[in-house]
């Protein structure tokens, strides 16, 4: 038996620790005694019931997390038991332009999640990780990470370009020194000053305060603009980022943190040739080369706070105050 949380209606306070049993792997498959995992956004929505309402319960959530393989199922040779490794968040999406088939399995829902002390899961749908970063550090990398990478992967961001990055959360951050291990320079976003001087320390040019800036796309824009924007706020921001993107230039839309539906005037989009590109997380093969450009250039996750397994209800609310800089994570058994 072990432990696992589950979610039998929907809200933080149907969230219950249980005992369950897994069977043996069957073929295809491995099991995974998890060590840590960590929190999106997305997890706190699917909690709540604000991304997909026909969500079956009871769900064991988070979609992020990382462990060591106890057990294969019959015919799994890519990885073997004592691998350490994370799941993918798609864990059908091996590689190549997402199709509805390759996106429809994700872990934290529809499938099951990775805050349990272990996980079954698809041996194509694991991916091993850098040994130079700690179980809560690796845990952050399959949503929070690969979504950064992806997203500067498909905008085609090079040296010397400009990114704009949108508050400090988990995947913003990522975004922060990925972009800037490319050669990038980045201008961060917070209503915070000191995450503003804790987002330069990690190599951030230009720090701005939206909440005493509200028209701070276009003090950007006439700092001369960016060449990308990292889009995490959705319809409520969309606006700014139009303003402060320069003619021909990529938004990436990763998240809707300030809302999922709005007017969105195209004008600016088709006047200045504006790409506009959404990001799906990302497939294994995009998770692998990430991992290895985290090991070459030495990058370490930024982690906020980690709580116990069992105070991961807390962990929660914690990440739903906002006050994180970086990611949240927890620690669900010792190495």
């Amino acid at each position: 038996m072990s432990r696992a949380f589950q979610l039998s209606a929907f809200g933080l306070e149907n969230l219950e620790l249980v005992e369950r049993e897994l069977p043996p792997p069957s073929p295809g498959r491995v099991t995974v005694r998890m060590r840590a995992a960590s929190l999106n956004y997305r997890d706190l929505l699917m909690a709540r019931g604000h991304y997909d309402p026909r969500q079956a319960m009871p769900l064991t959530p988070l979609s992020d997390g990382v462990g060591e393989i106890t057990a294969v199922g019959e015919g799994v040779t890519r990885v073997a038991v004592g691998d350490r490794v994370a799941g993918c968040f798609a864990q059908r999406w091996i590689a190549g332009a997402p199709t509805r088939d390759r996106i429809r399995d994700t872990l934290g829902g529809p499938l099951g999640g990775m805050l349990a002390e272990e996980v079954d899961l698809s041996a194509d749908g694991v991916v091993k990780v850098p040994a130079s970063l700690t179980d809560a550090e690796a845990a952050t990398l399959p949503c929070a990470a690969l979504t950064a990478w992806s997203a500067l992967e498909l905008a085609g961001v090079k040296t010397g370009e400009t990114v704009l990055v949108q508050g400090t959360g988990g995947v913003s951050i990522f975004a922060l020194q990925l972009a800037v291990a490319r050669g990038a320079e980045v201008l961060v976003t917070s209503s915070s000053h000191d995450k503003l001087a804790r987002a330069k320390k990690l190599g951030a040019s230009f720090g701005l305060n939206y909440r005493e800036d509200e028209s701070w796309g276009k003090t950007i824009r006439k700092r001369g603009g960016v060449d990308h924007v990292i889009e995490v706020g959705g319809a409520g921001t969309l606006e700014q980022s139009l303003k402060a993107i320069k003619p021909g230039g990529c938004i990436a839309v990763i998240g809707i943190l300030a809302g999922g539906r709005g007017a969105v005037n195209l004008v600016p989009v088709l006047m200045n040739q504006i790409r506009m590109q959404g990001v799906l997380v990302g497939h294994r093969d995009g998770f692998e080369a990430m991992n290895r450009a985290v090991e070459r250039v030495g990058l370490k996750p930024v982690i906020d706070r980690v709580f116990p397994f069992e105070e991961a209800q807390d962990a929660f609310t914690y990440l739903a105050s906002g006050q994180h800089f970086g990611k949240v994570c927890v620690q669900i058994a010792d190495s």
